[in-house]
């Protein structure tokens, strides 16, 4: 597994497989890169490159903690360390946030963007309110009791009667983590900005992936963010809920191998 530290002493653990187009995937709250096992399959086509974020997986917690802006320049000085100029660069959820704060400080670094099971806004003052409120769950019960409570919204009804072994996979997963991990991760997903705004000025390919279950971000945000995009390919998985890519995994990595051969 390799590991990388950047120059304010960051350190990232990350997987790298494949050859061709660099392809980031930033992996989803409260989870970690191993939620992408289903899409290395797309090493044929790609370099498939999926980091932890910090404080998740095997990434170190900054003492600091992190955002997803200071997060998306490490990445940036990662893919420089890893002679990378360009990528596609994506994400599920979190992930999702990441790769839009990428899009907005480094557009030059990129050859497309790939935003599943996402949005493009800011945390309401209701959502802050819960985030604020799944921190003290964390820090006295635990990530456990956390997926607990979000397990019903993460899948699909489809998937957790069809495919219990995904729902044991999440729950795997996420309870791995550890408290102060999760919590920081919280933090950085409550106090993200707002992207909606900077979306008009992406000239670079976009796909946008949704579950057509997905009650966390539903499709009506997927096609928010496609009103806005000048570039944009968008595609509905029909019986996913929000973790699209365990859920729905061959449509998922259909999806995306047909957009990456599109816009090389």
């Amino acid at each position: 597994m390799p590991r990388w530290t950047s120059a304010a002493g960051t350190t990232l653990a990350y997987d790298d497989r494949g050859k061709g187009q660099p392809l980031v995937l930033v992996h989803a709250f409260p989870l970690d890169r191993r939620m992408w096992d289903p899409q290395t399959e797309l090493d044929d086509v790609c370099r498939l490159l999926t980091p932890d974020v910090p404080g998740l997986g095997e990434s170190a917690l900054p003492p600091d903690g992190w955002t997803v802006d200071s997060f998306a320049d490490t990445l940036a000085e990662w893919l420089t360390a890893l002679d990378i100029e360009k990528a596609v660069v994506g994400g599920l959820s979190m992930g999702g946030y990441v790769a839009l704060a990428f899009a907005r400080r480094h557009p030059n670094r990129l050859n497309g963007l790939l935003l599943a099971d996402t949005r493009a806004e800011a945390d309401t003052a209701e959502a802050m309110g819960n985030r604020g409120k799944s921190i003290d769950l964390v820090n006295t019960q635990g990530p456990a009791a956390l997926i607990e409570q979000m397990l019903p919204k993460m899948l699909s009804d489809h998937t957790r009667r069809q495919n219990v072994a995904i729902e044991g996979r999440v729950r795997e997963l996420a309870g791995s983590q550890s408290p102060d991990g999760v919590a920081a991760a919280l933090v950085a997903l409550r106090d993200r900005p707002d992207s909606m705004a900077a979306l008009a000025a992406f000239h670079f390919p976009v796909l946008t992936i949704v579950g057509a279950h997905d009650a966390l971000t539903p499709p009506a945000a997927a096609q928010a963010m496609a009103g806005h995009l000048p570039d944009v390919t968008s595609e509905t998985l029909y019986w996913a809920g929000h973790l699209s890519n365990l859920e729905a995994a061959a449509p998922f990595n259909a999806a995306v191998r047909r957009w990456l051969t599109a816009i090389a």
